[in-house]
């Protein structure tokens, strides 16, 4: 299973035969909101607080890509999730009510891809015939968690990206009908000495530009192989700053299309979203109701979908440390593994 150094190449074709994404108001007034499942219409969902809220849009969106599978919860045998909370909560809390195993990861915003490849690398080492992944973030609680509460008011320069509120969520299986999992790239940390936790773009950029590297080598093809090529919540600095990158690197990239599910989520010219989103969710709603719907639209045949995270703790940051970060790859191909 493994290739090169850092990639696993799945032989055996996981499935992903459901997926859901669950959204608040802002990313419904975005280019993609006639995807997403569920869109809420305030940031609250009902719920007595920001966390509350954004566990129940996990719940949700894992129930919803349960049924979508036409299984129930004790068909999958392990479900693997993170998020941005401290000690992540708010997986941890929806765990609780799904009941299925669960296995707790943390990549900042990269777990979403974090948690698809090691969901596939079960599946595929027949660990499991069903396995979930999922991750959330909420605008709210990042903010207040890594900045200043939402209440504050606290204004913040362009180099900043605007936290996703929303939920994703996908079953990948060891038969069935989807768009299937081919290979995972796991990154390494990378740290350029940036500490300004307004500027996570220009911090995200160099780890996202190492792993597709790493990937083509590990995979020895070229760009051209792809589609399309995402990365995960770079945004507008970060994406500017990843295309220098991959000319400086003698990375062809213009043999694909490469874009930024940060500039997708939201019309950044049109909301006030500053350079654009991020957050565990960002890549997450994009590539379960975005992406895979191409996929399966036969407009996309292979895709790389490239997440990055930030690595960071409010900890960290008020003892004046940079921000290490990291980024996972995970290759999408249309076709039916039964």
């Amino acid at each position: 299973m493994l290739r090169g150094q850092q990639t696993w190449v799945f032989e055996n074709r996981p499935v992903i035969i459901s997926s859901a994404t669950v959204v608040g108001p802002d990313e419904g007034e975005g280019p993609l909101s006639s995807e997403f499942d569920t869109i809420h219409s305030d940031n609250t969902m009902g719920q007595p607080s920001w966390e509350k809220a954004e566990s129940k849009m996990l719940e949700d969106a894992a129930a919803m890509a349960i049924q979508k599978a036409k299984l129930n919860n004790e068909d999958v045998q392990f479900y693997v999730g993170g998020d941005l909370m401290n000690q992540i909560i708010s997986n941890s809390f929806a765990a609780r009510t799904l009941a299925i195993p669960y296995i707790g990861v943390f990549g900042a915003c990269s777990t979403s891809m974090e948690s698809l490849a090691l969901a596939s690398m079960i599946v595929n080492a027949k660990g499991a015939h069903h396995v979930l992944a999922g991750t959330c973030s909420h605008n709210c609680t990042a903010e207040k968690q890594f900045r200043y509460p939402t209440e504050y008011g606290s204004q913040k320069p362009p180099t900043a990206q605007y936290t996703v509120t929303g939920a994703g969520a996908a079953v990948v299986a060891s038969h069935g009908e989807g768009p299937v999992v081919t290979s995972a790239t796991i990154g390494k940390v990378i740290d350029m000495g940036i500490k300004d936790p307004f500027n996570m773009g220009a911090a995200m950029a160099p780890a996202a530009v190492d792993t597709i590297q790493a990937h083509l080598k590990d995979r020895q093809i070229q760009p051209h192989y792809y589609d399309l090529i995402v990365t995960g919540d770079l945004a507008k600095v970060g994406y500017s700053i990843a295309q220098e990158l991959f000319v400086q690197n003698d990375i062809p990239m213009n043999q694909t299309q490469y874009y930024d599910c940060g500039l997708m989520v939201y019309d950044i010219e049109k909301q006030n979203v500053q350079a654009g989103g991020s957050g565990c969710g960002c890549s997450a709603v994009v590539t379960y109701a975005h992406i895979l719907n191409r996929i399966k639209k036969g407009e996309l045949r292979r895709v790389l979908i490239v997440a990055t995270g930030a690595l960071l703790s409010p900890l960290s940051f008020q003892q004046g440390e940079s921000i290490p970060c990291i980024a996972h790859a995970v290759s999408i191909e249309s076709g039916v593994n039964a």
